[in-house]
């Protein structure tokens, strides 16, 4: 079952439930499915279902950051349609699953002990690996923490 048909069948269950804010979030996301869909012209792969749900989740969190602290209707809404989105993104990697991945790469550059000279090359060689699967921000804060 694609994603698309996996999000209109939770937005008909949130109508018939009558859950109007679950259901305008869902409805939010197949329409972003549909139209990066719509412009491939071609059906999406997971990667690209993943990413477009992940785009999603920034756009939100962005809003959230944006919106003064007084207007708590927003900040509530927004924190609500992330919980939504949430659902459907995929499992990301934490920090020790990326301290792993990074082990492996050092250990495949026979980089003892990364320098700031060594970051591009390593970046290069870890991020098509975590890509999709961990946030680059933490990908980094990891990356620094071993650099001398």
């Amino acid at each position: 079952m694609s994603r698309i048909d996996e999000v209109r069948s939770e937005m008909q269950t949130a109508m018939k439930a009558k859950d109007k804010d679950r259901k305008d979030a869902l409805s939010m996301l197949l329409s972003a499915l549909k139209n990066k869909a719509i412009d491939k012209r071609a059906d999406l792969t997971e990667e690209e279902e993943n990413q477009v749900v992940l785009k999603e989740i920034k756009q939100t969190k962005e809003t959230m950051e944006l919106t003064p602290a007084d207007r708590t209707d927003i900040l509530e809404e927004c924190r609500f349609r992330i919980s939504v989105l949430e659902e459907f993104a995929p499992h990301m990697m934490d920090e020790s699953e990326i301290k792993e991945v990074l082990t492996k790469v050092l250990a495949e550059l026979e980089i003892a002990e990364p320098t700031a000279k060594d970051k591009g090359k390593i970046m290069k060689a870890l991020m098509p690996q975590v890509k999709g699967k961990a946030d680059g921000k933490l990908v980094n804060e990891v990356l620094a923490s071993v650099m001398k």
